[in-house]
């Protein structure tokens, strides 16, 4: 998915039934059936059913990661000391992609997505254009000189919509954010209940 079709992440809220990331512009708060003529009638959600759904919620807020990605993410989380569904959050919001966001230099994950791809991103100095690169604590993470006055990175510092979390250090004069520490489940300011322990027992079935 890409920005160019900017439709594609209000589909996602309609199918998944809520506004993922708490944007005001989500059709979610004004119409909230699912998709279709008459939306989607759903009976009682199965156990298989809650756990999908709380699978679909995750990979679609980070701009709808692949299954097969996502699956490495949780069997590298699995592998890793402490809680799987805390590690899985923490390799997540490690993501470059991610990162961008959070530290509010474009408006969306799928705008995030893009601009790492464009080059318009250094870690430590040093280009990189793959947005699933996993940033590490202490990464200075910074917006290229050329790239600052883009209209999108322009109007995402300007917004009032999000607050940059704790776990960044982020100046936006210079278009630079710190990378300070991996958060737990309770930083991640997400605008709906994300429930990775259900993702764990979805993938332990």
């Amino acid at each position: 998915m890409s920005e160019k079709r900017p439709q594609s992440k209000y589909k996602i809220d309609r199918r998944l039934g809520c506004n993922l990331w708490g944007r005001p512009k989500s059709p979610y708060n004004i119409r909230q059936t699912g998709p279709g003529m008459h939306g989607a009638r759903r009976g009682k959600p199965t156990d298989y059913g809650i756990q999908l759904f709380a699978k679909q919620k995750l990979k679609g807020y980070y701009g709808n990661i692949g299954e097969r990605k996502f699956r490495r993410y949780y069997k590298e989380a699995s592998r890793m000391k402490g809680d799987t569904g805390q590690n899985l959050i923490g390799l997540l919001e490690r993501r470059l992609d991610a990162v961008i966001y959070r530290a509010k230099f474009v408006p969306t994950v799928f705008a995030a997505r893009q601009f790492v791809s464009h080059k318009h991103v250094t870690v430590n100095g040093k280009k990189i254009n793959v947005p699933s690169y996993q940033v590490k604590e202490g990464d200075v993470i910074e917006v290229r000189e050329s790239s600052r006055q883009l209209p999108l990175v322009v109007q995402a510092v300007e917004s009032p919509e999000r607050e940059v979390p704790e776990y960044l250090d982020v100046d936006h004069k210079a278009m630079k954010a710190t990378y300070l520490r991996v958060p737990q489940l309770e930083d991640v300011p997400y605008a709906v209940e994300m429930q990775p322990q259900l993702i764990v027992e979805f993938y332990s079935r």
